[in-house]
């Protein structure tokens, strides 16, 4: 598989999984907590946080915000929706404070941009690489502002059929993007497992010759850890530090205890795939000496006696004449007395 880099650390199938903690707009729009959440993530050991840019003007349109009033929900929405994506937009500064925060903490800054005005402040922070979200497989402009970037570009798929897949990479490939890489999602929150499909992952990474990642969104660890055996190289997962916060995705959000999980647990997966060529390790080979059996004399036997099959049995340890070496035993004559289970020797056979 193609291998690629995220601000200097290489991504693909020689390397642990790129695991991202979306922080989303998790932050609520109060950067103590962003802070918060930013050094709760690097206590876990994420390479990345990541967040969305979008303004109160960039993504919702007037006659939606009119239509969106009211929400019974009144954990999940506090307001119309206007006022919450007012509150919860990521605004310039709030950016360039998340990013130095970062820096501090050895993560690296991702986002999700949502127009081309927001790639380009993306641009300027020096992102190691673009997020495109399921939303927008099929807005071709926005795929095409954010391939002249020449970054990587981790593609989510929700929602999107495979035609429309191969369109948004034909996109971004012809503008210049870096490495496409396919996130496998399903943009339901959470999915009914029956839903995940996670086979998907082996499939679009043959399908489009390209590194595929999870974009998760399923409660707990244990299918983007089966993801990672499936060969993902790049984990997104939401992450909070309290799933009973009021906002949008805090309650389907790992928390600190399931992202370090989450990290340690898909690192241990990767480097158990290992190799599709047989092998048998050298730690196996020398438990082969105490697991496996070995022939010995079912009973006591004169020396002189010619060795018939019930003559003989097998029994621990492996070490001397192994089983699938009874033929050439059967028949031959001893050369000496033996008791009850001795371990017989090819010197004990004329």
């Amino acid at each position: 598989m193609k291998q690629f880099d995220i601000a200097g650390r290489p991504v693909g199938d020689d390397h642990p999984p790129y695991v991202i903690a979306e922080i989303g707009s998790n932050h609520n729009g109060d950067m103590g907590l962003c802070y918060e959440l930013i050094d709760a993530a690097a206590e876990c050991g994420v390479d990345a946080v990541k967040f969305q840019s979008f303004s109160s003007t960039s993504l919702v349109g007037e006659a939606e915000y009119r239509r969106n009033t009211s929400y019974a929900d009144k954990k999940k929405h506090f307001g119309t929706l206007r006022e919450m994506v007012e509150t919860y937009q990521f605004t310039p500064e709030m950016h360039e404070q998340a990013l130095e925060r970062c820096r501090e903490k050895g993560v690296a800054f991702l986002s999700t941009p949502f127009s081309p005005e927001e790639v380009d402040l993306l641009e300027r922070l020096g992102v190691g690489a673009h997020k495109v979200a399921s939303m927008d497989v099929n807005h071709p402009l926005l795929l095409r502002e954010i391939g002249r970037t020449g970054k990587p570009v981790l593609l989510s798929t929700g929602m999107a059929s495979l035609g429309e897949v191969e369109t948004a990479v034909a996109v971004l490939r012809e503008a210049g993007a870096g490495e496409v890489c396919l996130l496998h999602c399903v943009s339901i929150y959470p999915p009914d497992p029956r839903d995940v499909h996670l086979r998907n992952i082996p499939m679009l990474r043959t399908a489009f010759d390209a590194p595929v990642g999870f974009s998760d969104h399923t409660l707990g660890v244990a299918v983007p850890l089966a993801a990672v055996a499936l060969g993902a190289c790049v984990i997104e997962k939401h992450f909070t530090i309290d799933k009973d916060m009021e906002g949008w995705d805090h309650a389907i959000s790992a928390d600190p205890e399931e992202m370090r999980r989450l990290v340690e647990e898909s690192r241990m997966v990767h480097a158990t795939l290992g190799s599709s060529a047989r092998t048998v390790s050298e730690a196996e080979l020398e438990k082969r000496k105490r697991f496996r059996r070995r022939i010995v004399a079912r009973r006591e036997l004169p020396a002189g006696h010619v060795l018939t099959l019930e003559d003989i049995d097998f029994k621990r340890p492996g070490t001397g004449i192994h089983p699938n070496e009874y033929e050439l035993v059967v028949g031959k004559r001893l050369t000496r007395d033996v008791e009850r289970d001795h371990e017989l020797e090819w010197s004990d056979l004329a």
